[in-house]
């Protein structure tokens, strides 16, 4: 293993160096700890002493229209890439993966009984991981099932599915398309061998070309692709490739984020054994360069930029109401090991490791580890800096449901931002220019209450 991580970090510094396009430009170096701002109040202030507060939440019926997702954590993946913070086990055998599976079920059935689901039938579910392309068509269909008779999926009107290229079949992505699902979101990142290998992804070129081309037959309503900006050995040649080979493809929506290192990678972790500040991936500002010339690329090819992420080629038609809903206050259940949820105004985090969260479900017990129910200032903000992240805010939405001027509350952190030119004040919109698109993460704290400004993140 030690041999392994030493070839590694050397492929890594060879790559890096073979190409003066490469992350050579100034700007803020990329360093250990989360960018991406996911949530409000910081997952840091969430506390095991207060999992009562969601007990109670769960006791309590809805919130009149307010809409109710789900999402499903598969945390089973065929290799850890270098860069994932996220809770997933490979190498695991049918048994356990089908154990698990049965857990997801159980743990929906003993919410299907709580108040807060009030009669409510999902409006949107969401697979993500890991990888839920990993476990095999036969049990996809049994979870399906059994999760369908918990709480049934007829009235979802978008089901997403994650998927690593090379876990796909034409007999699975039927399979998958023939449960519901509405929106396939491919884990592309990049098209480049040796980048995939560098960041340890399990995928290859020609297992992308293979998928999407089985995928685009199929006929999924929604296909989204996933690209990465600033991998490990990126380069600015190859990063304009991956953007035309995007566009060839001609996909319903692009998502792209920029590389953040957080402290439970192995990126990390073979920064710190060599002793470096610095992870060995483009500074801030190549990334938001980069990001900046495939948004430009993809709007001339017809697609609209709709979020900070996110470019999509018929706006009218291609919607994300996982993103959209959430960021307006929707409840979530997340059911698996580590999932987050909020429900009745109260964010909670599942047991961590899947001992845990197995025991709990084996003693009748929902497995929350952590919880806490913010104040209506903190919802407020937590609402305002996730809709900032699409680019457009509306000041009435605030008003009206939180009764608040967000332009006076808000007041000094607003100005900074138009005086760096990064938002447009008008009168019914906040509008942010391309440049305050780009860094939407990294000013988002400036809106935080004082006691979260300087924390942990997670």
């Amino acid at each position: 293993m030690l041999i392994r991580k030493e070839q590694r970090l050397c492929r890594v510094r060879t790559f890096m160096s073979s190409d003066s396009s490469g992350p050579r430009r100034g700007g803020d170096q990329t360093t250990a700890g989360n960018y991406f701002v996911s949530n409000y109040p910081p997952y840091s202030f969430w506390k095991p002493d207060r999992v009562g507060e969601a007990s109670a939440a769960l006791q309590r019926p809805p919130l009149p229209g307010t809409p109710l997702g789900i999402y499903l954590h598969i945390p089973f993946c065929r290799k850890r890439c270098h860069f994932c913070y996220f809770k997933v086990y490979t190498q695991q055998d049918a048994p356990a993966v089908e154990r698990y599976l049965g857990a997801l079920a159980e743990e929906l059935k003993l919410y299907s009984g709580k108040a807060f689901v009030g009669g409510r039938k999902p409006l949107f579910i969401y697979f993500g991981g890991g990888t839920p392309s990993y476990i095999s068509s036969k049990q996809l269909v049994r979870l399906a099932d059994d999760l369908k008779a918990q709480l049934a999926w007829d009235a979802a009107e978008e089901i997403t599915f994650e998927c690593e290229p090379g876990t796909l079949t034409e007999h699975k992505l039927r399979v998958i398309r023939d449960i519901g699902v509405t929106r396939l979101s491919l884990g592309i990142e990049n098209f480049n061998d040796a980048i995939l290998e560098a960041n340890g992804r399990a995928h290859g070129s020609k297992e992308i070309d293979r998928a999407y081309r089985i995928a685009h037959s199929v006929g999924f309503p929604q296909i989204n692709i996933d690209l990465i900006a600033g991998m490990v050995g990126e380069t600015g040649q190859n990063w304009r490739d991956c953007v035309r080979r995007t566009l060839e493809m001609e996909p319903d929506s692009v998502t792209i984020y920029q590389m953040e290192i957080p402290y439970n990678t192995t990126v990390f972790q073979e920064m710190k054994a060599a002793g470096k500040s610095v992870a060995p991936v483009a500074d801030w500002g190549t990334k938001r360069a980069w990001v900046d010339e495939a948004f430009s690329l993809l709007e001339r090819g017809g697609y609209s930029v709709s979020s900070a992420y996110t470019a999509v080629k018929d706006p009218d038609r291609t919607r994300f109401l996982y993103r959209d809903l959430l960021w307006t206050g929707a409840d979530l259940v997340g059911l698996g090991v580590a999932s987050f949820s909020h429900v009745n105004g109260t964010h909670y985090q599942n047991e961590h490791d899947l001992p845990g969260y197995r025991k709990s479900l084996e003693e009748g017990r929902l497995p929350i580890y952590r919880a806490l129910t913010p104040s209506r200032e903190e919802r407020l903000i937590r609402e305002l800096i996730l809709q900032f992240k699409l680019g457009t805010v509306r000041p009435s939405y605030f008003r009206e449901k939180f009764d608040t001027d967000i332009r006076q509350r808000f007041a000094s952190p607003l100005q900074s931002l138009q005086q760096r030119n990064y938002l447009e004040i008008g009168d019914n919109t906040l509008r942010l220019s391309r440049a305050g698109l780009l860094q939407v993460d990294s000013f988002l704290p400036d809106f935080f209450l004082s006691r979260h400004r300087g924390s942990r993140y997670s």
